[in-house]
């Protein structure tokens, strides 16, 4: 079943939008990764231009099959005749008359193609180009979900740098304090005091760039979904990654040649160009048709006048082209030229895949790796700043200590949290360019997250 089938239908996607107007409607309300991805499908300009693209090249499979389907005309005419007529009689002598009459004439004929080698490569080339608007669309409606994830983590990832920057600022301000507390008891010196003091504008300043940073990925984010951005949702903290199967790139990259999207578009263009080809070759071939004709005339003409006629035809019509000025040849080297141009534009668009599979496979793979490495840090961050609290309660430290363990608990989060962001959208890329990326796996993604209210 082809992505598109999966992720959208006419009817569905009333209904997403339905659901994703109610659920994002306001900025008060969170925006989950579920209703970021239904409201992209709904607002997403880039993603609209590809549905109705796709609508558009639906029709070329009827295009194509018209050409080896019966074409059906009728003529009706009614005409007015006003006539000078001189007779020349044996003797040689003339007369005029004025004669004034209607004509009438209608007609029906049937036109049905026996051998058109032409009609014939239309039909497989109208079939070819329709499956392959659907292959494009389906490479579309991947990069929604690919598009939606990349921004939704970004600002995710935005909050947590912002609420790192914030822990900072607060250590330095501590800092100040004690520092200050200490030149008055004359314990410590100015230059502390300066020094901290500078630190803690550097830390206010990246508090306000993080600030920034988190608007403009809220942006960015608003803009692919068409709707204000509320709160979004946190990671669970019970976070845990699923098995990946199957496990080895080369099981993942068989799956992608057979399943790929954007392999088989180029596969489609291929056989688009190839009935180009026959297409041209139709030009030197002949054509037989069937045709048949009923016609019913009235005075049709001067020599039939107050004469009703009715006349049945049928038979066949054989079209043999001798001669068109070389266009037919030039236009068979036209689409010779441009099926070498599909088949090495096919060998571009495997290689690219290939290579996106590849860095979303080992991003996959580093990056369970790399959430264990961290969910161990932010334990022993946990440890710490126990063993911190502690230590103050007897005397053995001081505020400072404390704010210095927060800030690296906070910053061994974040990191796992981008890890984690990692983890998913590398997981998102890998089925998608293996082609199996499904709404189901949406869905699946979503569920990392708790809904914030």
């Amino acid at each position: 079943m082809s992505v598109s089938r999966i992720f959208h239908s006419k009817l569905n996607l009333k209904l997403l939008a339905g659901a994703a107007l109610l659920a994002c409607a306001g900025g008060a309300h969170a925006l989950s990764f579920q209703d970021a991805y239904d409201a992209a499908l709904r607002n997403d300009p880039t993603y609209r231009v590809a549905f109705y693209e796709n609508e558009s090249g639906k029709e070329n499979r009827v295009l194509g099959r018209s050409a080896l389907l019966p074409s059906v005309s009728a003529n009706s005419s009614v005409n007015r005749n006003l006539l000078d007529r001189t007779i020349r009689q044996p003797n040689g002598r003339e007369t005029t008359d004025n004669p004034r009459y209607l004509s009438k004439s209608h007609s029906i004929s049937l036109r049905q193609p026996l051998i058109n080698m032409d009609g014939l490569a239309r039909y497989k080339q109208g079939k070819a180009q329709s499956e392959m608007s659907e292959a494009i669309f389906d490479v579309r409606t991947g990069e929604v979900a690919i598009r939606v994830a990349g921004a939704y983590f970004d600002a995710l990832l935005a909050r947590d740098q912002l609420r790192l920057a914030k822990a900072q600022r607060d250590m330095y301000a501590e800092q100040s304090t004690v520092n200050r507390r200490m030149f008055q008891a004359g314990q410590g010196t100015r230059t502390d005091m300066l020094e901290t003091q500078a630190r803690l504008d550097v830390a206010q300043a990246a508090v306000l760039e993080a600030e920034d940073q988190v608007t403009i990925m809220r942006n960015t984010l608003e803009e692919i979904v068409g709707t204000e951005v509320g709160n979004l949702d946190e990671l669970n903290a019970d976070f845990r990654f699923l098995p990946l199967s199957p496990a080895t790139y080369e099981d993942w990259k068989a799956i992608a040649l057979q399943n790929n999207a954007d392999v088989k578009a180029g596969k489609l263009a291929t056989e688009v160009s190839r009935q180009e080809i026959n297409k041209a070759r139709a030009g030197h071939l002949p054509r037989l048709d069937l045709v048949a004709s009923y016609s019913k005339a009235d005075s049709e003409t001067i020599n039939t006048l107050n004469q009703d006629t009715n006349n049945k035809a049928i038979g066949v019509q054989l079209t043999v082209p001798l001669y068109s000025g070389g266009a037919v040849s030039a236009q068979g080297r036209q689409a010779v030229a441009g099926f070498e141009r599909a088949k090495a534009d096919l060998e571009v668009r495997t290689d690219k895949v290939l290579v996106e599979l590849r860095k979303a496979h080992s991003q996959v793979v580093s990056s369970v790796t790399r959430i264990e490495a961290l969910n161990n840090a932010v334990s022993s961050g946990h440890a710490l700043l126990n063993a911190t609290t502690q230590s103050i309660k007897g005397g053995e430290r001081i505020n400072l200590d404390l704010l210095t363990a927060q800030q690296q608990l906070t910053t061994s989060q974040r990191d796992l949290a981008q890890a984690r962001y990692t983890y998913l959208l590398a997981t998102l890329r890998l089925r998608n360019a293996a082609g199996v990326l499904s709404r189901s796996d949406i869905e699946q993604v979503a569920g990392f997250f708790r809904k914030q209210q």
